[in-house]
């Protein structure tokens, strides 16, 4: 057992503010050692929150959280934080079910201000909590916490012009761990940092400027322009923060991430400005680890030693998706690849490796990334976007507007649709049934197995029209390297099984959950339903389905995805609207978010097993007829 001899002793952030800088430095070796050691067994994000220790202890040393008002961009930022704000002995519960969140949230600790799941979210909610404090007549600190991927997210940038506007206290922290500390973190800007954070220097700047007011007509706007063109240019030379102090911000940096007495200097002397700043500070991803340090990428996150380790039979689907579409774009040189900051998640590595220059990763912006491939359809490219289900949410109104209006033929590959396990409601993809279905011009599918997968996104690429294509995080079932893909008729569904009575209408993921129960309903029932692969969510197979309605006395349908407006939603709507009497049911996930746990405990939670479509059959039998 490792001796935590000062994180023992840290119950919350008051006991912090009792150590001395030196020994903040031995309680980040601490702190590191305890979040590298859980993750390593329990799973979790890895290199991200261990790069960012150091600069969550001096955070927390100079701010009083929660009176001060600690925004994080994407929660796995702030497993130190975690740790720090009282849930240290609760830590090696880490996303599993019933322990804590791997994010932030709000009813785990007064300390998560804002649950933080997707990117580019502090700053604009952080300057909302300013202008709440403003409004009430308080003055307690809001700091935003923001990583430089979430930079590349237009939100932030709507934020920091707004706030460059109000005006108001509002520290932004650029937590930059792009790269190893650049060049321009050496003497001269230590020394310029220095100097700009001294409050005798703040203080002779703003008499400066103040005396300067009082002279005559032109003379004083010209001896003021040339004072601030001064400060900038220098800044300019030694810095990247003109940008910034040009938008209205203060910028204070580079800082070394790393060094625990110019962190604790610099928050002190900001904590007293009273305007927008931006302090730029440089860490490394992985500190601590070094594995992680030498591939912070590899080492995003590490699934942890509980996890099987034995070989699967087919490969999860995304890796279906980048060998399928490296295929493709082997005999079709118009497929552009797009993907937003997620290029390994997707599994773009083959693709981006075959094709470099076709392949295109537009940072965390999916709104961008949907209205660029737009513009390369409109000159003949067949731009495929691969996105996670949770973050195509972002970009709803792009997907209507600049694709389905404009009649451009856009394929978006949805990774992780469905139930995706410890990460939580923020990063379920249980809504793109439900949002795309209502989108007039938009196909919606969901292949059962990794073959179909090939051969939806090749159908896609045959048409000229919008088409996404939903997979879950799993396993494909199935999948033969190298087959030749096989154009699907639009809207055709596929019978896996005559039989009588009731008729299963699977789409997706609950295609092998069905097939797999089949023995046993037969068994139970004394009879064998009809199986079909609803590969099409829309257009339906409105043929067959009105023969199944038809000769079957039930319909269940089974999906991986929200109920409201989802797939068996539209086979409710064409049985209505054709008043077909026939019963129908829906198993598939209710009006709930789904807490975090592993993808099997949700599974089973939700019903999506052989017993729950079981219960299915046998309540909806039990129905009498109306």
């Amino acid at each position: 057992m490792f001796d935590y001899k000062l994180l023992s002793q840290i119950e919350g952030p008051d006991d912090l503010k009792k150590l001395t800088v030196a020994e903040l430095a031995e309680l980040s070796d601490e702190l590191t050692h305890m979040i590298r050691t859980t993750v390593e067994d329990v799973g979790g994000h890895y290199a991200t929150p261990l790069g960012v220790v150091d600069l969550t202890i001096a955070l927390h040393y100079i701010y009083n959280s929660p009176t001060d008002k600690l925004v994080w961009d994407v929660g796995h930022q702030a497993y130190a934080h975690k740790i720090l704000t009282g849930r240290r002995d609760r830590f090696n519960t880490l996303r599993q079910k019933g322990g804590i969140s791997g994010y932030l949230r709000r009813t785990e600790s007064p300390h998560d201000v804002i649950g933080a799941g997707h990117a580019s979210t502090a700053i604009s909610s952080a300057l909302g909590i300013a202008h709440a404090r403003d409004m009430n007549g308080t003055d307690e600190k809001v700091i935003a916490i923001v990583g430089d991927g979430a930079m590349t997210g237009g939100l932030s940038w709507e934020g920091i012009n707004n706030l460059g506007y109000h005006r108001t206290q509002l520290v932004i922290v650029l937590n930059d761990n792009s790269m190893s500390i650049s060049p321009s973190v050496g003497a001269l800007s230590k020394y310029l940092t220095k100097i700009t954070t001294h409050p005798t220097y703040n203080k002779m700047r703003d008499d400066i400027w103040h005396v300067t007011g009082r002279i005559p007509g032109r003379l004083s706007q010209f001896t003021r322009r040339i004072l601030r063109k001064t400060e900038e240019g220098i800044k300019g030379i030694l810095t990247p923060g003109v940008l910034f102090e040009e938008l209205g911000l203060r910028y204070i940096g580079p800082v070394d991430g790393h060094s625990m007495e110019d962190l604790v200097r610099t928050f002190k002397a900001v904590r007293s400005m009273p305007n927008p700043t931006l302090v730029h500070v440089y860490t490394h991803k992985g500190k601590g680890s070094e594995l992680a340090e030498a591939e912070p990428s590899k080492y995003y996150s590490l699934p942890g030693k509980s996890v099987s380790k034995k070989q699967k039979p087919a490969p999860d689907y995304s890796k279906v998706f980048g060998s399928v579409a490296a295929q493709l774009a082997e005999s079709n040189e118009k497929i552009i690849c797009i993907t937003a900051a997620m290029g390994i998640g997707t599994g773009m590595s083959e693709f981006s490796e075959k094709f470099p220059g076709r392949y295109k990763d537009v940072g965390i912006a999916e709104e961008h990334a949907v209205t660029y491939a737009s513009g390369l359809a409109t000159d003949g490219f067949r731009p495929i976007v691969a996105l996670y289900s949770t973050f195509m949410q972002r970009a709803w109104d792009n997907i209507f507007h600049d694709v389905l209006l404009q009649n451009l033929p856009v394929t978006f590959c949805l990774d992780r649709s469905g139930v995706v396990g410890s990460d939580g409601p923020t990063h379920h993809g249980i809504f793109d049934i439900a949002l795309l279905r209502q989108l007039p011009g938009m196909i919606v599918t969901a292949p059962g197995n990794g073959d179909e997968l090939r051969d939806l996104a090749a159908t896609a690429l045959y048409q000229n029209q919008a088409f996404s294509i939903r997979y879950p995080k799993a396993t494909s079932e199935k999948f033969t390297p190298g087959r030749e893909p096989e154009i699907l008729p639009i809207g055709g569904w596929e019978t896996l099984h005559s039989g009588e009575e009731i008729a299963l209408l699977a789409t997706g993921s609950m295609v092998e959950i069905a097939l797999s129960a089949m023995d046993e309903i037969k068994k139970t029932l004394g009879f064998a339903p009809t199986l079909i692969n609803a590969r099409f969510i829309k257009p339906m197979d409105e043929e067959l389905l009105t023969s199944l309605a038809q000769n079957h006395r039930y319909l269940l349908t089974l999906e991986e995805g929200i109920l409201a407006g989802g797939f068996g939603s539209g086979v409710l709507e064409f049985i209505s609207d054709r008043q077909i009497r026939v019963k129908v049911d829906r198993l598939g996930i209710g009006d709930r978010y789904i807490e975090h746990a592993t993808r099997r405990e949700q599974l089973n939670e939700l019903g999506f097993t052989t017993q729950g479509i079981l219960q299915k059959i046998q309540s909806l039998r039990g129905k009498k007829d109306g």
